[in-house]
């Protein structure tokens, strides 16, 4: 129930203001509705408001949420902004020498952190494909694996590397792999009262390579089709995202057929930016440039 990322906060009070304020701004569908906001600084405060209020929506960076608000193709009762709460952002290292991220943490900051570049080149290498540094100052990690759009980037990444997402819902945390996590179109595990806390990513075995290529129209654009893939000894664990519904995994002993075996057990969609065989030929040819790519890290 996280939503993606940046809303002006005088835009949210003047939105919270009642029928005077909403005829001003017009029903052309161009702004959102009228509804309540509520900007909690713990955790706790918030789980409390999402358990009360199931039809809320939680604010993060609002990169995804606020143009869908705008059109009015959502138009909760209750906004909860997690701007506020410093414990959900920040870049640890686990004593297992796993990574641990805050789901409100920039984008950006994951992207020019050290310690991510260290501890988990995939991920550090996926970061400038996010679509431009403007947007990634203000998406948060948490925002888009809660938003779940089959191309994005990051919800690939932390399957490829078998992350673990912590939730939270009121009284209680729980925590899913990210294999898990995603059950479909713009549909994830979790439920209306469940905040996304954290990520946390599997210690970077030494030996393990990496690769990841996608096609967009242009740079900072979805992918059309894209491919994260890590590779330990002959095992490869290949996330091909952008074709279908959700992001699938392929767990694969590496022979020169993988990429051909690959394509050949997805499914892809045809939309207005691809067709079907279009995609299809491009999951065998980004899946042998990934592998390529891992072969010589």
């Amino acid at each position: 129930m996280l939503a993606a990322a940046g809303f002006a906060k005088g835009g949210l009070i003047r939105c919270n203001e009642r029928r005077d304020s909403r005829a001003r701004l017009g029903d052309a569908g161009l702004k959102p509705a009228a509804f309540d906001y509520r900007a909690p600084r713990t955790l706790d405060e918030a789980l409390q408001l999402v358990d009360a209020n199931r039809e809320a929506k939680l604010l993060a960076g609002g990169q995804s949420l606020v143009p869908v608000l705008n059109f009015r193709l959502a138009s909760p009762p209750l906004l909860v902004d997690l701007n506020r709460i410093a414990s959900l952002a920040g870049i640890s290292r686990h004593a297992d020498g796993g990574l641990v991220i805050g789901a409100m943490t920039r984008n950006r900051a994951i992207e020019k952190s050290e310690l991510v570049r260290r501890a988990n080149p995939l991920l550090h290498a996926a970061m400038p494909y996010i679509a431009h540094p403007q947007i990634r100052n203000r998406g948060t990690i948490g925002g888009s694996l809660a938003h779940a759009d089959p191309a994005a980037e990051l919800p690939a990444v932390c399957i490829a590397c078998d992350a673990e997402l912590s939730i939270a819902r009121k009284g209680a945390t729980r925590a899913v792999r990210a294999r898990d996590f995603f059950r479909g179109f713009f549909t994830t595990a979790l439920e209306p009262n469940d905040i996304l806390v954290s990520i946390r990513f599997p210690a970077w075995p030494a030996g393990r390579r990496h690769g990841f290529v996608e096609l967009s129209r242009r740079h900072g654009d979805f992918a059309i089709v894209g491919v994260a893939a890590t590779v330990e000894d002959r095992q490869a664990r290949i996330v091909v995202f952008g074709a279908e519904d959700v992001p699938r995994l392929f767990e694969e002993t590496l022979t020169p057929e993988t990429p051909k075996d690959v394509r050949a057990r997805c499914a892809p969609r045809a939309d207005h930016h691809a067709s079907a065989e279009y995609r299809s030929e491009l999951i065998e040819v980004l899946t042998r440039r990934a592998l390529q790519q891992a072969a010589g890290a």
